[in-house]
């Protein structure tokens, strides 16, 4: 992979790239971790509404649209980073895909549509994943049934999540700390 760059990994975009802003702190998801992550999610992306917070390259949004998700909302603090992925959104004539900036997560946009799907990868040094959780799960933005990827620099255990959330994988990839938690809400 050249730098500056990103690749998509698996459909109707495979092999395309995208670029990667220099943009202080930004670190976008390894393809390893990406095959896994949607190895994982291989029969929720179909369909699925999807929130990308803390967007960066927009690897994962742009790797989900790709893989037939039914929308993809990407969500970044960095004006730069948003503005490339507009572009990025336009090249790609990914209709069902934007990208709006925001302080994440008290800025983000109420929601008509939840999301069956929402990608977590903060920076570290923020402080910003659990609760960024608690946000999402007190506001309203997830299904009954969403999935969360968590990308952190240690470990999580399902009791610093909300209650209501499970952690069903995890993994690490070197200094990368990787899980798939799943939200469980009886229907009422």
């Amino acid at each position: 992979m050249r730098q500056g760059q990103v690749r998509i990994i698996a459909g109707k975009w495979r092999g395309r790239r995208l670029s990667v802003p220099d943009v202080k702190g930004l670190r976008p998801t390894p393809d390893r971790v990406r095959e896994t992550l949607f190895n994982w999610l291989a029969s929720q992306i179909v369909e699925a509404h999807c929130l990308d917070l803390f967007a960066g390259s927009g690897v994962l949004g742009f790797e989900a649209l790709s893989r037939g998700a039914a929308e993809v909302v990407m969500v970044d603090h960095s004006y730069e980073v948003i503005t490339l992925l507009q572009k990025e959104l336009k090249l790609f004539g990914a209709e069902n895909g934007s990208a709006y900036q925001a302080d994440i997560p008290k800025q983000l946009r109420p929601v008509d549509q939840r999301f069956d799907l929402v990608f977590l990868d903060p920076p570290y040094a923020k402080n910003l994943l659990l609760p960024t959780c608690f946000y999402l799960e007190e506001k309203g933005f997830l299904t009954n049934s969403a999935h969360i990827y968590l990308e952190a620099e240690h470990a999580i255990k399902d009791n610093e999540l909300p209650p209501n959330w499970r952690l069903i994988k995890s993994q690490q990839a070197g200094q990368v700390f990787y899980h798939l938690a799943k939200r469980s809400v009886e229907n009422t």
